[in-house]
């Protein structure tokens, strides 16, 4: 009879799982004694919670295109724009070519003072010429700064929102999206569903 059916038989007949050093001590495992009235009751349940469609951590980035962004709160933005944990604001730039001192200058007056600023900068990789430029503009006011993809930017922003963290990004619209299987059958089941009649 093998371990599983063992397993089996004894959590019907005893409602409990328990396992005999004689069955498996030769398999190098210890034994194992869990009352398990029912399925997941014990401690140690895993909980999954997904942040950046829960309003109440925040303004959180759950999608972009070619034209701008979609947030939590299902609000759709166009352009480049300047997210805070709470308020979004649209940002004057075309490319990460137009970030300057006067393009970053709103981010060193906000009170509370942010902790970080993310900028995502579309779909090109950050030169060193830019993130040192811009670094060295931000350190000033004693800002930490990170330059990054867009994709890549959307994620460090809505992880450190979920921490509480004193965060702010400004997003520049990627020019291309890169695209996986995955995404393909989400959005035909998407369709699918759209179009399914009761």
């Amino acid at each position: 009879m093998s371990i599983q059916a063992l397993r089996t038989a004894a959590f019907k007949a005893a409602g409990a799982f328990n396992l005999s050093k004689s069955l498996i001590g030769s398999r190098g495992i210890s034994t194992a004694h869990r009352n398990l009235s029912k399925a997941y009751d014990a401690d140690g349940k895993t909980k999954v919670t997904i942040f950046n469609t829960d309003t109440d951590v925040g303004l959180m980035i759950t999608g972009y295109s070619q034209y701008g962004f979609r947030l939590n709160n299902n609000m759709v933005l166009l352009g480049p724009i300047t997210v805070f944990p709470r308020s979004v604001l649209s940002w004057n730039v075309n490319s990460f070519e137009d970030i300057n001192e006067e393009s970053l200058s709103i981010f060193p007056t906000l009170e509370p003072k942010i902790d970080v600023l993310i900028i995502g900068i579309g779909d090109q990789s950050p030169t060193p010429t830019l993130s040192k430029r811009i670094i060295a503009y931000m350190k000033k006011y004693k800002t930490n700064v990170e330059v990054l993809r867009t994709e890549q930017a959307c994620a460090t922003f809505n992880f450190l929102n979920a921490e509480g963290r004193m965060v702010a990004c400004a997003l520049i619209p990627p020019l291309h999206l890169s695209y996986n299987e995955n995404d393909v059958l989400q959005t035909k089941l998407r369709q699918k569903q759209l179009y399914e009649t009761e």
